[in-house]
């Protein structure tokens, strides 16, 4: 059923994509295919991610961001492996990476600077 559907879309829309956008819309990674659409919706990751920066740096989840930050290491280098080679998917994955690395060390210098006080206050209670 839902195949039926998108094949419809799929052929209203070839009607009417500009001659221009045709190298695009014919890609092997272009918008008929996944390839196109799993990155595009992935970059939902990266806004989350940049919206996460004004978050207290003790609220990150550490198993969180770890996960998602290896997710974009590994993804980044398969994109570069497959055919057709997927741009699309190798920059979204560098954007999830990167803003899940900064929220680890947000978090690994706040838990040192936790660590810093807490053996401050236990040296002055002394």
């Amino acid at each position: 059923m839902s195949s039926a559907v998108y094949k419809a879309v799929i052929s209203a829309a070839d009607k009417v994509v500009p001659r221009g956008l045709r190298p695009l819309w014919e890609h092997p990674a272009g918008p008929k295919t996944i390839f196109f659409w799993a990155p595009a919706f992935k970059w939902g990751l990266v806004i989350a991610g940049i919206g996460d920066i004004t978050r207290p740096a003790e609220k990150i989840s550490i198993s969180q961001c770890s996960a998602l930050a290896a997710t974009g290491i590994v993804w980044s280098r398969y994109s570069l492996v497959i055919i057709p080679k997927n741009w699309s998917l190798f920059s979204v994955n560098v954007f999830v990476g990167a803003t899940n690395i900064y929220h680890l060390v947000r978090a690994f210098i706040y838990q040192q600077e936790q660590k810093k006080a807490l053996k401050n206050d236990s040296i002055s209670d002394s």
